[in-house]
This record gives C-alpha cells, sequence and structure tokens, in this order.
C-alpha cells in the first residue's frame, strides 16, 4: 500500500512548479491582478506539542479554512481560486501541515489523525469559530478526521478528490503508479494527472499563477512526504480508527471529483458520498486529479453557493 500511494495524492502541482519555473516567476504580473493571495503575509502560530504552523489569512467574512495535499504547501492554492471565495464574502485561511514550509515537525508519528487535531487546533487559535473546511487530497483525508474527531470545530465541510478511510477505498490506477513510482518522474506527465489531454490552458495558468510568489516554497522535504505517505497508506487501508466513523459525520458535506482522475479515482468520491448521510456529489465527466482547478468557473461559484447557505 506504501509503494502505491508514493507521490499519488498530490503536491504534484507544486513539484512541477518548482520544475518549470523558477521561485517567484511572475511575480509583478500577478501582483497586480490578484493581489490578495500573492501578496498575503506569511503568519505562524503555535499549537499543542510545541508545533508552529505557518499560515496566511485573505478577506473577511465567514471563514474557510483549506488543508493542502501530500507533500504540497499552501502555495500549491491557486491564487485565483483563494480569491475568488475571498471575493465571495470569506476570510479565507491556508496553512502548511506538520513539517511542510513554514510548519516545524515535532516528535512522534505523523498521521491522518495528528494533522486532524493540528487543523483543529489552529481554527481554535485563531478564533474561527467554527469555519468551514475544505481539504483536497490527503488534505481531505485530514478533514474528514478533523470533523469526525472535532465536529463542533467546523459547520460544512468540502472534500476535494479524496479517499475513504473505511477501508473500501479504490487505488490509484496502474498508469499512474508505474509513473509516480519511478526515480525521477517526468513533470509534464505529472501534470497531466492533473489535468487531462487538452487542458493545456488551465495546466499553463495553474503552474505560473501558483509560481507567482517571490518567497515560493513548493513542496515537503523527502522525509515528510515520505511520513504522510505512510499516514496515508493507514488511512486508506481503513487502519486509522477515525477513517472507520465516516458514516457518522452529520454537518451539510460536498464531495467533488473529476470521472478521469487515475490518483485517487472518481469511486472514492462516489463512496464518500453514498456513505456520508445527505452529502453532495459533483463529478465532472472531463476532468481528473484537479478538477477544480480546470473548472473553477463553475466549480468556484458552486462551492460559494453551498457555503452560503
Amino acid at each position: 500500500m506504501r509503494r502505491m500511494l508514493i507521490g499519488s495524492l498530490t503536491g504534484l502541482a507544486a513539484i512541477v512548479a518548482a520544475a518549470v519555473l523558477p521561485a517567484g516567476s511572475g511575480a509583478d504580473a500577478q501582483a497586480a491582478t490578484r493581489p490578495s493571495a500573492v501578496t498575503a503575509p506569511t503568519r505562524t502560530v503555535r499549537v499543542a506539542g510545541g508545533l508552529t504552523l505557518g499560515y496566511r489569512s485573505i478577506g473577511s467574512g465567514r471563514p474557510v479554512v483549506l488543508i493542502q495535499g501530500l507533500s504540497g504547501s499552501m502555495d500549491g492554492w491557486d491564487p485565483a481560486f483563494l480569491d475568488a471565495l475571498a471575493a465571495a464574502g470569506h476570510r479565507v485561511i491556508v496553512f502548511d501541515n506538520e513539517g511542510v514550509g513554514r510548519s516545524t515537525t515535532r516528535p512522534g508519528t505523523l498521521s491522518i489523525r495528528s494533522m486532524g487535531d493540528d487543523t483543529a487546533a489552529l481554527i481554535r487559535r485563531l478564533r474561527l469559530r467554527r469555519p468551514d473546511v475544505v481539504g483536497w487530497s490527503m488534505g481531505g483525508m485530514i478533514a474528514q478526521s478533523l470533523a469526525i474527531r472535532h465536529p463542533a470545530a467546523l459547520r460544512r465541510l468540502v472534500l476535494l478528490a479524496t479517499a475513504p478511510g473505511d477501508g473500501r477505498a479504490t487505488p490509484p490506477r496502474a498508469d499512474a503508479l508505474a509513473l509516480l513510482s519511478g526515480q525521477d518522474p517526468n513533470p509534464a506527465s505529472l501534470l497531466g494527472f492533473l489535468f487531462p489531454p487538452g487542458h493545456m490552458a488551465a495546466q499553463t495558468r495553474y503552474v505560473r499563477d501558483i509560481a507567482a510568489r517571490r518567497d515560493f516554497v513548493p513542496i515537503a522535504p523527502p522525509a515528510v512526504t515520505a511520513a504522510q505517505t505512510a499516514a496515508s497508506g493507514v488511512w486508506i487501508s481503513g487502519k486509522d480508527r477515525s477513517g472507520r466513523r465516516i458514516s457518522r459525520l452529520r454537518m451539510p458535506v460536498l464531495v467533488g471529483g473529476g470521472a478521469l482522475d487515475h490518483l485517487l479515482p472518481v469511486p472514492n468520491q462516489r463512496h464518500l458520498a453514498k456513505v456520508i448521510p445527505h452529502a453532495r456529489l459533483v463529478v465532472y465527466r472531463d476532468a481528473a486529479h484537479g478538477f477544480y482547478l480546470q473548472h473553477r468557473r463553475t466549480f468556484g461559484p458552486l462551492l460559494a453557493r453551498f457555503l452560503r447557505r
């Protein structure tokens, strides 16, 4: 299971950006058009166990916390996506998971559960008062654990291209495994797992935009990525107690995915929508792991409507 998960749960876009663009590429132009997400200052906060978490906050209104996937830093979120959420009347908070970017590490075994607890601690320290939570890929696993273990900490839950933790997950497809388990994956091929063929404009825009920050820190150190991979394997195999309780979630839940996702195939999202009471499912037939990036002009307003209720 661990080998199957290597590199497959995202952070891919950040890896690609690091490979094809220098840090700060296009920063001046991006700052002129998307000043909020690109130029927001990075701050830190101390939580339980002596852990320091790096985070950014833009906008005002009902808070929305976004949780990034495997190996990815908060720089992996599309600035346009974040700015659109802020423009819809939200305070948008992004942060680095333990050991990534501006966040520190602490002794002990990293787990989906511990990262969910860290998110709950961040919510408390920032006094966010039941924010909505959005998790992408491994971030969606963390978001599920958060919602299960700390249901009073959030109001609504959004799960993007992620997998259940009840032991019924669908593994990555063979082509994704073959490429991603290699020693030196080709960046262009990796990007192809976020965007299917024929969507070059969306690919180019996304890679350019996330590399716009001058202090761009794209991915986690290898040791942290390995620890996250192991934690994700425990979750997907159903060995995390939190994951086995997803059917107990009672808050409103939106689940999204792309029918062409080979990393965490769409049966995962269909299963989540089936077992979580009253969850809403949205599937884009022509999209892959980065479906919400490819379709941000339609998914963004849909997400805003869900969070506005």
